[in-house]
């Protein structure tokens, strides 16, 4: 629905949000991540590290799979909407080679001071169906005229 309006009139409790789909998680992407992050722990970099550390190879940033949260639910809401919180919980670890699809459903919709709300239920999931990032967003929406 990029770049289209959703409008609050539209959305009904319980739809889906139209998942979204990342090509797999690449060592370069993690590279590249951490340089425009400032974020160099060698986690998400250096194979002994991580190794070291306990996790068996390096892990994506969290913040990276945060960001992929927020680009679905910003691309489904459009232009005309606005995020106005998103609250996201870290379930799982992110790898190379992971295949991430952002996936989504509406709770709830009210009217508060103004605005059209609609509280929504994202999340992020591995090939093999892990959550790996639970996430609660509300949008507010135009109105129908």
């Amino acid at each position: 629905m990029a770049g289209q309006t959703v409008y609050f009139d539209d959305v009904n409790v319980g739809d889906e949000i139209p998942s979204l789909a990342k090509d797999p998680i690449t060592e370069v992407q993690l590279v590249k991540y951490a340089g425009a992050s400032g974020d160099f722990n060698p986690i998400h970099t250096v194979h002994h590290y991580a190794e070291k550390a306990g996790l068996g190879g390096v892990i994506a940033h969290g913040m990276l799979s945060m960001g992929f949260v927020g680009q679905h639910v910003t691309r489904w809401m459009g232009e005309a909407g606005e995020l106005k919180r998103l609250k996201v919980r870290f379930a799982a670890m992110t790898r190379p080679g992971d295949v991430i699809t952002l996936k989504g459903k509406i709770l709830g919709k009210r009217e508060t001071g103004g605005d059209s709300l609609v509280d929504c239920e994202l999340w992020a999931e591995k090939q093999d169906g892990t959550r790996t990032v639970a996430a609660n967003a509300t949008v507010a929406l135009p109105r129908r005229k």
